[in-house]
Order: C-alpha cells, then sequence, then structure tokens
C-alpha cells in the first residue's frame, strides 16, 4: 500500500532529513515511529500525503507516486494530523473545521452534519461546537485535529505525536480508537516518542536515527534491544524494565499487557507460597 524506495530529502538549508530510506507497508497494518527530534520521522510522514516530494528516490501509495500528484487528490486516502494541531486550523468555529473537509470533498449536508457530531462527540468536543478552535487547550486541539481527519474516514491515518498534551484516559480512548480502525482494515502510523504508549499499543515499530531507519520489527523485538533503544535516545518501557528483573520467577522477558504480567506474577508467587 505504501512504499518508499530509496528515498532522499534535502530541506533548503542543505540539511538531509531522509538518507536512503527504503520501507514497505502494507495495508491494514499499524506502525510507530520513533526516534529522537530530528530523526526525520515528521520528514518521513510528510511525504505520505505530498507535502513534501522527494529529492530522490519515490513514494508510492497504492501504485500512485507521490511526486505526479497532488495534496488534495493524496488527502483522500491519508489524512494527516501535525504535530501542532493549530496549523491544521483557519475555521471560526470548531464545528467549521471539521465540516471543511467534508464539504471540500463533495459531501452532502445531512452526511457532513451526522459526521461532524459524530467525531466531535468521540473526541468529547461536541460542547465546544460554537467556540474558536483557538481558545481550545492543547490537548484538546490536538483531539480536534483528530476529529478532522476521523470525520472523512480516510484508507490512512497518520498522527505524528498523538498523544502530546493528552492525559491518561485520552491515551486510553486514543489507543482503542487506533484498534478499531485497525479492526475496520484501516492503516495507522504515528510519529511518537511515548514508549509506554508505543509499548502497549504494540504495533510495528520503526526507528530512526539521522533519517535513516536502523531497526525495524515487531514491539516486542525492538523494545527488547536496549543498545539500539539508547542509540536512539529512548528508555525501554517500563514493562521492559520490570521483566528482566524477574527472572528469579520464571517469567522470560517479553513485552506482555500489564495486566498478563501481573497475573503471571500472582500465579508465579502462589508456587513459592509466598
Amino acid at each position: 500500500m505504501i512504499r518508499l524506495e530509496d528515498v532522499e530529502y534535502f530541506y533548503p538549508n542543505g540539511h538531509k532529513a531522509l538518507d536512503q530510506v527504503r520501507l514497505e507497508i502494507e495495508k491494514g497494518e499499524v506502525v510507530a515511529l520513533m526516534g529522537e527530534n530530528g530523526a526525520g520521522k515528521t520528514t518521513l510522514l510528510k511525504h505520505l500525503n505530498g507535502l513534501l516530494k522527494p529529492t530522490r528516490g519515490r513514494v508510492l501509495v497504492d501504485g500512485i507516486d507521490t511526486r505526479k500528484a497532488t495534496v488534495a487528490a493524496l488527502s483522500r486516502k491519508i489524512g494527516l494530523v501535525f504535530q501542532n494541531a493549530e496549523d491544521m486550523f483557519f475555521s471560526s468555529t470548531v464545528w467549521d473545521e471539521v465540516a471543511f473537509s467534508l464539504r471540500n470533498f463533495g459531501y452532502e449536508e445531512e452526511v457532513v452534519k451526522r459526521r461532524v457530531e459524530w467525531a466531535l462527540k468521540f473526541m468529547e468536543l461536541d460542547r465546544y461546537v460554537d467556540q474558536s478552535p483557538f481558545v481550545l487547550s492543547g490537548g484538546e486541539k490536538k483531539r480536534l485535529a483528530l476529529a478532522i481527519i476521523l470525520a472523512w474516514s480516510p484508507d490512512i491515518i497518520a498522527l505524528d505525536e498523538p498523544t502530546t498534551g493528552q492525559d491518561q484516559l485520552q491515551k486510553e480512548k486514543l489507543m482503542e480508537m487506533i484498534k478499531l480502525l485497525n479492526m475496520q482494515g484501516r492503516t495507522v502510523i504515528i510519529s511518537s516518542h511515548d514508549v509506554e504508549f508505543v509499548a502497549q499499543l504494540r504495533p510495528r515499530v520503526i526507528l530512526m536515527k539521522k533519517g535513516k531507519i536502523i531497526s525495524d520489527g515487531g514491539a516486542e523485538e525492538v523494545f527488547l534491544d536496549e543498545e539500539v533503544l539508547r542509540s536512539c535516545n529512548l528508555l525501554p518501557p517500563q514493562i521492559v524494565s520490570l521483566t528482566r528483573r524477574l527472572d528469579f520467577l520464571g517469567i522470560k522477558p517479553s513485552l506482555p499487557h500489564p495486566r498478563q504480567l501481573a497475573e503471571e506474577i500472582l500465579s508465579k508467587l502462589g508456587e513459592y507460597k509466598i
């Protein structure tokens, strides 16, 4: 569904943000791009919907070369939520902000109304329908940006640092939303520094450093490689650190759900009659 072929990208100041990136993402995958600031995560995301065009190489989305397609055409397929949510706002009210893209895509007003109501209620923003999006809190602005994308439901959803400014309840809701979208066959790609969130989501993890992909695999595999994580200025998830300290109980290092780990610990403690 998505293919990057030896993609390089230079910013106008000469900085090389992507360096020989080769990547394939299949339909229905959940993928997390991780790495320190400046690793190239956001730059890569902006290549998916044509906001940036490769300096060398090419990006294919459903066989479409992004160099030859408009951002408007690619946005039908890929919805990108910016790291700075305000960059997506220009309407006078929260309602109009979500409705704009739907109207632009030609949806009938009845459909626009239904989708806007659903998206705002789902993201717990329905009480702000008549307010300016610029008066919302940082976390609410991020949720509004998500609502804008969810309203038209593209096949591919890219989220740049989606947990920034979100409390634990909203993070859990975001995780359930990603899982629901995945069950519907949608492809979800996130850029994140939040290792705890990604560890619970358990997606395919791609580590980036200085514009290169240095590791690519399941979360269980990537998060157990502490040396590679530290080279990207990332700490292992707490669940990994904990399981490494429980070898004496016979628990093998892995990346279980916290509830599963708790059940296993209790079971082992029972065996030892502690």
